[in-house]
């Protein structure tokens, strides 16, 4: 809680990239994604991968998929301190490697401010290496009062197009993330947060530019060789 803390200190919840301040983010070449992908039944090993897609082609540019031991035990709220230091590495290689290809944004299968302590995967991982950080999250997380109720549920069901969304505001009236309609052909949502060197509105239209599908391109491709 000490370290979340004192890293959660240093997140800025705003646009610190010109191409983030221009509607058709002008400026934005590459798009990057991470994810990690355990094997059934072993939870000491698993896959770290770290894909770079183009913008706004969403064709992969780089892709690095790599068996990796996993030391700390699961803890809710603590699972970045299991994922991000192994996540952390994938990116130092890619800029030792081939530094061109640097993703200019990192899209994490997780939550960002949407936490119980305001401190996510995306927000640990965006901390860490410096790089402007989305959370896209599949499920809702409750904390601060956010049920998936009768009320949320119906929300949801409003969203009737693609591009449209609202916002989750906690019990302590703070916004913590939005919800957003990401396809036309999928009702489930998608719960969008906060990581590091993004504001919210920017994080939404930019998670919404790199759907072809529900979920985002850098997510929805870097998953297929981490479960290969």
């Amino acid at each position: 809680r000490r370290e979340q803390a004192r890293l959660r200190a240093s997140v800025v919840e705003e646009d610190t990239e010109e191409w983030q301040k221009d509607p058709q983010f002008s400026g934005l070449q590459r798009v990057g994604g991470v994810d990690l992908s355990y094997i059934k039944g072993d939870e000491s090993r698993a896959c770290a991968s770290l894909v770079v897609l183009s913008y706004p082609a969403l064709e992969v540019l780089y892709q690095d998929c790599r068996m990796v031991p996993v030391s700390a035990p699961y803890v809710a709220g603590f699972l970045a301190f299991r994922e991000v230091p192994v996540l952390v590495e994938a990116v130092q290689r890619l800029q030792q490697e081939q530094p061109q290809l640097q993703p200019q944004v990192l899209l994490v299968d997780g939550n960002g401010l949407l936490h119980p302590r305001g401190f996510g995967t995306a927000c640990h991982l965006g901390v860490l290496t410096d790089l402007p950080c989305i959370g896209v999250a599949k499920n809702l997380l409750h904390v601060d009062g956010l049920v998936r109720d009768e009320l949320h549920r119906e929300q949801v069901r409003s969203l009737q197009r693609s591009g449209e969304a609202f916002p989750l505001t906690g019990t302590s009236g703070k916004v913590l993330g939005m919800v957003l309609r990401s396809y036309n052909n999928s009702s489930k949502p998608l719960y969008v947060s906060v990581g590091h060197r993004v504001s919210l509105g920017t994080a939404v239209r930019l998670v919404r530019a790199c759907c072809r599908f529900r979920v985002p391109e850098p997510i929805r491709q870097v998953r297929h060789p981490g479960r290969e």
